[in-house]
């Protein structure tokens, strides 16, 4: 009995990529490409659908490409590595949580104080404010 395989097109409509997704994942070595018949197409294995839907997942989850490459190379039986990556990313989340937050607080200051001043439309206050609080930048 021979494995079931997929043709580039059909394995990237079954993962719910494009085939430039295929092409860019094996690029980078995240998935292994095939070699190609004398004549016909590559055909690729079927359990690829459910790498691709992980690499994509992951990707959703905030895990760059290069991270997910080391999660794949870890693989199974490797799961106190995997957690321990997966705690650096929650932190990294955590961290960016925090400074989008500043940031969110900080404009939405700004845009407050913008509304209810007196400043006309020549030199909006905002963009005095930013200017004014540029020093603190540096």
């Amino acid at each position: 009995m021979t494995t079931p395989t997929l043709t580039i097109g059909k394995l990237a409509a079954a993962a719910g990529v494009n085939v430039e997704t295929i092409r860019y994942y094996q690029r980078l070595k995240l998935i292994i490409e095939p070699a190609k018949p004398d004549q016909g197409y590559r055909h690729y294995p079927a359990e690829y659908v459910l790498r691709v839907r992980f690499i994509k997942r992951a990707q959703q989850l905030g895990f760059t490409l290069k991270e997910i490459q080391e999660l794949l190379e870890l693989g199974d039986g490797h799961c106190q590595q995997v957690q321990q990556l997966a705690q650096v990313k929650l932190k990294k989340i955590r961290e960016r949580i925090t400074d989008l937050t500043a940031m969110y607080d900080a404009l939405d200051s700004l845009l407050t104080q913008c509304q209810t001043s007196e400043a006309d439309d020549a030199r909006c206050a905002l963009i005095e404010t930013i200017t004014a609080n540029s020093d603190q930048c540096t």
